[in-house]
């Protein structure tokens, strides 16, 4: 896939912990066939593992199911990919997911269609992983 040549990733695996300031990784994963943020849309329909910045994180307390979102692929609001936190799984991500604000991650799972944006719904931390893309 020519995707692996644009975007190297590599994971700081923790178990199920998903952050932490300084994360400490228990070990290292290379991840060949990362999906660069601005390129998720074009795998719509998909499982893959989707990284980038993380450009804004946004806790939609007030909203319908309390989601959280991490946008990335862009400034928000033209940002190109969205992790979804839904709101009933918000407390198993210690500490919040706000904290990604800035930080590298990979987000594995189905990506989806929002609108004109990619999407991938995180319901568990392990599919959210704190990343160094080179």
């Amino acid at each position: 896939m020519k995707i692996a040549s644009l975007l190297t990733v590599s994971l700081a695996i923790a178990g199920t912990a998903l952050l932490s300031s300084a994360p400490q990784a228990v070990g290292q994963a290379q991840v060949d066939n990362a999906i660069p943020a601005d390129m998720a849309v074009r795998f719509t329909g998909k499982s893959g593992v989707v990284c980038g910045t993380v450009g804004k994180a946004r806790f939609a307390e007030n909203s319908e199911g309390t989601p959280t979102f991490l946008y990335m692929g862009g400034n928000f609001p033209r940002h190109t990919f969205t992790a979804r936190i839904p709101g009933e799984a918000r407390d198993k991500f210690k500490p919040a997911p706000e904290t990604l604000e800035g930080k590298d991650v990979c987000v594995i799972g189905d990506i989806q269609r929002d609108a004109s944006r990619a999407e991938i719904v995180v319901s568990s931390p392990s599919n959210l992983k704190l990343a160094t893309i080179r």
